[in-house]
């Protein structure tokens, strides 16, 4: 059942740093470089917008902080931190805003100088205290157990999670703007440095900075900007448990109930979407999303991303812009994942862009798993 809410809103302004290690500047500056360039690519003065949903790794009122700082006064602001998911979740609070009327012009943004501030995430509010004792790394001792588990279970090979790294680096070798762009093969992953069995160096997302926008504004004006608009067509989110200890089943996500509930109000299913945009915060990641998204059964997730098929030239174009594992990662990466299916919908992406997309369906995660959010994006012919 489609919702009341299905393409009520578009995204009309992205906008980045464009560059990931950018010493001096604060996790506050560029958020705002993102935002300048997301109201010059909408049309807009920054002084329009009057709905703010951000999140920062730095900042306790986040809100408070980036509203200051961008010298604005919204009606309506929202700093909900589920980790790298919160921007993907901020979109349905944003869509549900300007429907209400609460706010004609919205902006979900991000910052972070995570590289050049010695490439620490901020400290955990609170301690993992079933966890302290056995002296995990967070994040990535939680994602090591649920690979292994993964593992385990279905015979996934840690081939099959290098297949998903070396094609997020042909995809970035095709984005001018992607932090890595050398020459990657399977060989090569599996000969990085381990980290958390299974998962290496190369197995893990980027360490960078950087700063994210997009600007959405309801159907009806936005029609009027400079550039096609992008449709929210589905948004949803979920949560499962805040640390890995409580994880109810490792092997399958929150991504099920998020997808399940996007898809319901964009009234498709996953063989009506053109492209994935996925968190690979890991690259085990993208093989459970494949899985709990719909595009492969539970298990078949190695082998289904393997043999190029998520590459350039593959059937399922998957995180082209070379994703957190090789375009960009500074902390949180959601908001870029959204920016890139953006980019896809408009036919902008020069090299990387394989075809006339019409939908996309971005998926981020924050923590260990724990919060999920999905979005489905779609061009003009979707409404």
């Amino acid at each position: 059942m489609t919702s009341k809410l299905r393409a009520r809103a578009a995204v009309v302004g992205i906008g980045t740093t464009e560059t990931w290690n950018n010493p001096g500047q604060s996790s506050l500056d560029q958020l705002a470089i993102a935002v300048q360039r997301a109201a010059q690519d909408a049309g807009i003065a920054m002084h329009d917008i009057d709905g703010l949903f951000t999140s920062t790794l730095s900042h306790l009122m986040p809100a408070l902080s980036v509203a200051e700082y961008l010298g604005l006064r919204p009606k309506v602001m929202d700093g909900t931190n589920i980790g790298g998911s919160s921007f993907i979740g901020h979109l349905s609070h944003a869509v549900m805003a300007l429907e209400a009327g609460l706010c004609d012009v919205a902006c979900v943004c991000y910052g972070s100088n995570q590289l050049s501030a010695g490439g620490k995430l901020a400290t955990l509010s609170e301690p993992p205290h079933w966890e302290v004792p056995y002296g995990p790394r967070f994040p990535i001792s939680g994602y090591a157990l649920i690979a292994q588990r993964h593992m385990w279970d279905f015979a996934t090979s840690r081939e099959h999670m290098a297949e998903v790294v070396v094609a997020s680096r042909a995809w970035a070798k095709l984005n001018p703007l992607a932090f890595e762009q050398g020459d990657l093969t399977v060989d090569d992953v599996l000969a990085s440095r381990m980290v958390s069995d299974p998962l290496s160096k190369a197995d893990c997302c980027l360490v960078t900075d950087g700063g994210g926008a997009i600007i959405l504004t309801r159907a009806d004006r936005a029609k009027d900007m400079p550039h096609p608009p992008v449709y929210v067509l589905g948004a949803a989110a979920a949560a499962t448990h805040r640390f890995i200890s409580s994880m109810p089943d490792m092997t399958t996500t929150g991504a099920v109930q998020s997808s399940k509930a996007a898809y319901d109000m964009a009234g498709l299913g996953p063989d009506q979407i053109d492209l994935l945009q996925l968190y690979d915060a890991f690259s085990i990641n993208v093989i459970l999303f494949l899985e709990d998204l719909g595009f492969c059964a539970k298990g078949e997730g190695g082998p289904f991303a393997s043999g190029g098929r998520i590459a350039p030239g593959g059937a399922l174009p998957v995180n082209t812009n070379g994703g957190g594992l090789s375009c960009c990662h500074p902390g949180m990466y959601g908001v870029f994942a959204l920016i890139e299916a953006v980019t896809q919908v408009r036919g902008q992406a020069g090299a990387r862009q394989v075809g006339k997309f019409e939908t996309a369906l971005v998926h981020g995660t924050g923590g260990q798993m724990s919060s999920h959010a999905t979005a489905i994006l779609g061009g003009a012919s979707t409404v």
